[in-house]
């Protein structure tokens, strides 16, 4: 195996790791003024991510990193044509974190609303942005013979990619529903796993028109066809599991859909990293995006250090902070000065 597909590996392996841990964060975030009765629910609900949704996003920071130094030609396409999409999502998370800090400096009902709405409209757009970029990804994009993006901001908008976007949304708020019932006690943990089944239930059919669509448009082969059908029985399997109460198989059988349909749409691209709509000549490539071989050993020695670590850090967080959390947990908030009182 070649380095540049050894670092095609390894981002397509960033990028579920991604998706799978910032994907119940999301699915939190859009859930928070549906599962969430009261403010204390919504503390609750927001104090089962708090220790965990920044770490996550370091996965999106390294994947990104990574296509920069291993494929820079890729990454600068996308960023070119994806620019607004893409600047869309860092608004997103930008306003997120925010609204995750600020959400309880003032203890005034309109304050907390204000941001409850930024945390759920920030949590819903990258959710279904990102299933919309990796839809043209995979499906291709307008590139000419320069590896130039030579479409508009609609083009992204086919239907294809649209359908991944619904697709990655549905999956990612059943995947927070499924981590809440895992997370919470007491009623929001019954309402949590209640409104996961009913979730799944739109996100099977959905989920399979997509995985469908991309093995006969862009991947029909045994490997896709086996990813295929281990994601759709990995989620089948989990609305089964958490509808029983077995919420630790149900989100591990979740977790197990995201990594198998990621792995999915990988394993259909290679060997292109953005195929073109024009000419296939014109897409990029593992080998024509890729950097000089002496970058990407350095890279490979780098990884192989740093990763182990990461991920150790990362468990040990996860294991901290694995108890359940109630009602009962979450303080009476301190009253603060009105706004305008301030400093």
């Amino acid at each position: 195996m070649q380095l540049t597909d050894v670092w095609f590996v390894l981002i397509a392996i960033l990028w579920t790791g991604y998706f799978v841990l910032e994907g119940f964060d999301f699915g939190v975030g859009a859930l928070l003024r549906v599962l969430g009765r009261d403010d204390t629910d919504r503390r609750v609900m927001i104090n089962t991510i708090g220790p965990l949704w920044d770490g996550n996003e370091v996965w999106l920071i390294v994947a990104g990193g990574a296509t920069f130094a291993a494929f820079p030609e890729w990454y600068a396409t996308l960023f070119s044509g994806f620019y607004l999409a893409l600047l869309l999502i860092l608004v997103a998370l930008i306003g997120r974190g925010v609204a995750f800090e600020y959400r309880g400096k003032v203890d005034t009902v309109r304050w907390r609303r204000n941001w409850d709405r930024v945390i759920v409209v920030c949590s819903v757009l990258p959710a279904l942005l990102w299933g919309v970029a990796f839809g043209n990804i995979v499906g291709g994009v307008p590139l000419d013979a320069e590896h130039e993006f030579v479409g508009s901001f609609l083009d992204l908008l086919n239907p294809y990619a649209l359908l991944g976007g619904l697709t990655t949304l549905l999956l990612f708020v059943l995947h927070g529903a499924v981590f809440l019932s895992l997370k919470t006690d007491g009623d929001i943990r019954t309402r949590a796993r209640t409104l996961a089944v009913r979730i799944g239930a739109g996100a099977v059919p959905v989920a399979a028109a997509f995985l469908l669509w991309t093995w006969l448009d862009h991947g029909a082969g045994v490997v896709t066809l086996v990813l295929a059908l281990v994601a759709a029985g990995a989620l089948v399997s989990g609305l089964l599991a958490t509808r029983a109460g077995r919420e630790g198989w149900g989100f591990a059988l979740t977790a197990a859909t995201i990594v198998a349909a990621t792995a999915f749409l990988f394993t259909a691209l290679y060997p292109f990293v953005l195929p073109s709509t024009i000419d296939p000549a014109f897409g990029l490539t593992t080998t024509n995006a890729a950097s000089t071989p002496y970058t990407l050993t350095i890279m490979t020695w780098v990884a192989a250090v740093m990763t182990p670590i990461v991920l150790c850090y990362q468990g040990w967080t996860y294991w901290v902070f694995r108890q359940r959390i109630s009602r009962s947990h979450i303080p009476a908030p301190v009253p603060s000065a009105p706004v305008e009182e301030q400093v």
